[in-house]
């Protein structure tokens, strides 16, 4: 059994937009649910360069006060292969200039603490991700390879062992049959081994015109696309941490603030009210729409009682359609 309270690094992005409001909330409900963390927290922020038509990085003052203020730290980081035309490519960028040989834990920012993080047993050695995932790519074409041609095609493009990737209890050529991962979490010994082959994989597929790609959008979905093969590479694989901790007790990845209010839980709801509140946090947020007229306006309470959380509808599209009918969507 491997101890608790294990020291590790925890990355985030941010950047000159949403972004930044969310890193300040990831910081403050990260302070407030998990007081044993031992850790840093860095936030990951692009600087200028030819692949941005503009400065990304984070320029508010009020916000990096913020940020400082949680104990956050940046960490700037140049983009060499993504950029504006990738920006999901910045959590793969960004690996590479944190400490080497650190353990660490990346977080996509629009997430919340919940938990106490230092409580689940990472092993660090063994890398994962988060099963929160639907199966959004591959879409295999009618003429095309189905689900099996084209992993099979990826990992031997990589000179990764295929067959033991396969989870046999799922029927052949059905998505979860193959290893898939949302990159809202990952997870390994060393950011910069891992980020380094990261950056590869997904140069590589995004390059190299793999023919069993053909009429495949690796926009957004290249990280997902390269994630499974690099955690495959490093030995790692499904099922690496208990259920129910993180995208659960622990973590809560709400992707847009209106679907946190009609789908999340009420502990969920508790923590980001109660992280914003404070007036040196609350000056910084409500600087942003959504955050003000949902949170601190209350309206977000309005698309709480449209919602039955225990019988929601199966489409997520249902869920936005109803809150923009109600003039509540904001994002």
């Amino acid at each position: 059994m491997r101890a608790n309270h294990q020291k590790f690094n925890i990355l985030i992005i941010g950047q000159n937009n949403r972004l930044q409001y969310e890193a300040v909330l990831f910081a403050a409900s990260l302070r407030h649910s998990s007081p044993g963390f031992s850790g840093r927290l860095f936030v990951g922020v692009p600087q200028p360069g030819p692949l941005w038509n503009h400065d990304p990085s984070i320029r508010n003052e009020n916000v990096l006060k913020a940020l400082k203020q949680l104990d956050a730290e940046i960490l700037p980081f140049q983009s060499e292969v993504f950029g504006e035309s990738y920006p999901f490519g910045n959590k793969i960028e960004a690996l590479t200039a944190l400490p080497e040989n650190e353990p660490f834990v990346f977080f996509d920012t629009d997430t919340l603490i919940t938990g106490e993080i230092s409580d689940v047993p990472f092993d660090f050695d063994h890398p994962s991700a988060s099963l929160k995932v639907e199966g959004t790519w591959p879409k295999p074409t009618l003429y095309g390879p189905g689900f099996e041609g084209i992993w099979k095609a990826l990992y031997h493009r990589f000179d990764l062992d295929f067959e033991s990737s396969i989870d046999r209890s799922q029927p052949n050529n059905y998505w979860r049959r193959y290893l898939y991962f949302n990159a809202g979490y990952f997870f390994y010994k060393c950011p910069r081994q891992f980020g380094a082959r990261f950056l590869n994989y997904a140069r590589s597929i995004r390059d190299e015109g793999i023919p069993e790609l053909t009429g495949q959008n690796l926009d957004p979905w290249l990280d997902q696309a390269a994630l499974p093969l690099v955690i495959h590479s490093f030995g790692g694989g499904r099922d690496a941490l208990p259920p129910g901790l993180l995208d659960g007790s622990v973590s809560c990845h709400y992707r847009l603030f209106p679907l946190l209010y009609a789908r999340e839980n009420d502990h969920v709801v508790d923590v980001l009210e109660t992280v914003a509140a404070p007036n040196k946090i609350k000056k910084v947020l409500k600087n942003y729409d959504p955050l003000k007229r949902l949170v601190f306006q209350g309206k977000g309470a309005r698309i709480r009682t449209m919602f039955d959380r225990k019988n929601l509808p199966q489409r997520e599209q249902a869920i936005r359609k109803a809150i923009k009918n109600k003039g509540l969507w904001l994002r």
